[in-house]
């Protein structure tokens, strides 16, 4: 399936933001073509490593073309610009600024092509007081609020253990370029994304939202259970734990009937039930305490209240689960023959759309994507 067939993506990016958007628009059949320095993106020099080839470089660089171009070298700058207007979309991750001085920016690019869709992905986005401070992805969770509502209740605050400012920018960017894209096929007119990972977390904490802005109260890190709902967490087991979520009167008033508790009326709401979490806690696993994770999850399952056991990776993607839906991928590699990929996870018509190859050797495509231009090095 090639929803993108025609698209043509220039890729400027490094390390995870900007290509997992990238990844994102190749998985849907868009032509990706990568532009790296002369001794790669950064991710290629990152283990693990499985005969000399990054995993996290090819899992978030299936499906594209990679070019070399030396951009402090003025020859192959203006063939990267050249490059860049004949596409229909440019990524970049560049620290703001950077772009501009390569000739590489939307202003520049977009007044030589108007039509052309160009996005920046960086920590604070190209305006503001902090768009010159370097960000990671760390440092993005920690002035977001997410790592403060993160954590055990009474505990320091933690990351989330993904690189989720840098997942939640790319994912963004690809929203936006296909918000873009639409509006050019309308009115012809190109657009400008600016993308921030700062502003990709905080957009994404609406529970903070709603007791900050709503409710007045400063948001808490609570561990595993829900701020707002209650019972909604990890229960101890007879050997191990499971866990559960209760949302609402109907599936409060199952589990009550499940466990053989009467239903109280001080615990009638799910913000009263929240305010008394320790005593809703002990009552329930003086139920689960006495039988195993599997009795307690096909119990409640069979209840109709949302369950599980808590699994490892390897369990999840090994699940039936996991294969029916197709979330785990062997592309064709030029090293490692085949390379296991995850690619983007939703279904269109019944099919689930991923690259056909996995990620490319540095400098593969440079002479092919550079004489389909009539580009020849050495000469202007």
């Amino acid at each position: 399936m090639t929803l993108l067939a025609g698209l043509r993506v220039f890729d400027l990016t490094r390390v995870l933001a900007g290509p997992f958007c990238t990844a994102l628009l190749a998985d849907l059949g868009a032509e990706v073509i990568k532009l790296e320095p002369p001794q790669g993106d950064d991710y290629r020099h990152i283990g693990p490593f499985v005969q000399g080839e990054s995993a996290l470089f090819t899992l978030v660089n299936r499906g594209k073309k990679s070019i070399v171009l030396d951009l402090k070298n003025p020859e192959d700058q203006a063939f990267a610009r050249q490059i860049a207007l004949s596409c229909d979309v440019v990524v970049e991750n560049f620290r703001p600024g950077v772009a501009a001085r390569l000739g590489m920016d939307a202003g520049s690019l977009r007044a030589e092509k108007p039509g052309l869709i160009h996005a920046a992905i960086s920590g604070f986005g190209q305006t503001g007081p902090n768009t010159a401070l370097p960000a990671y992805d760390l440092v993005a969770q920690a002035m977001s609020g997410l790592m403060a509502a993160t954590g055990e209740e009474g505990g320091a605050a933690l990351k989330v253990g993904e690189s989720y400012g840098d997942l939640m920018g790319g994912l963004y960017a690809s929203w936006a370029i296909l918000a873009a894209l639409h509006r050019r096929s309308v009115t012809g007119e190109g657009a400008t994304v600016d993308v921030a990972m700062f502003d990709a977390l905080f957009s994404l904490l609406p529970t903070s939202h709603a007791l900050q802005f709503y409710a007045g109260v400063v948001p808490k890190r609570t561990g595993n259970r829900h701020p707002l709902s209650t019972p909604f967490g990890c229960f101890d087991c007879a050997d191990g734990q499971a866990v559960i979520a209760v949302l609402g009167d109907g599936q409060w008033q199952r589990l009550c009937a499940l466990i053989g508790a009467t239903p109280a009326p001080h615990l009638s709401t799910d913000e009263a039930r929240t305010a008394h979490e320790p005593e809703v806690k002990a009552m329930i696993e003086g139920w689960s305490r006495a039988r195993s994770v599997a009795e307690v999850t096909a119990a409640l399952a069979h209840n109709g209240i949302p369950t599980a056991r808590v699994q490892t990776l390897a369990e999840a993607a090994d699940s039936d689960q996991a294969q029916a839906r197709g979330l785990v991928s062997d592309l064709p590699h030029p090293v490692l023959g085949h390379a296991t990929t995850v690619g983007q996870p939703v279904h269109f018509d019944g099919e689930k759309p991923i690259s056909q190859h996995s990620a490319p050797r540095l400098g593969a495509d440079t002479e092919a994507v550079l004489t389909s231009l009539g580009l020849i090095r050495g000469r202007k």
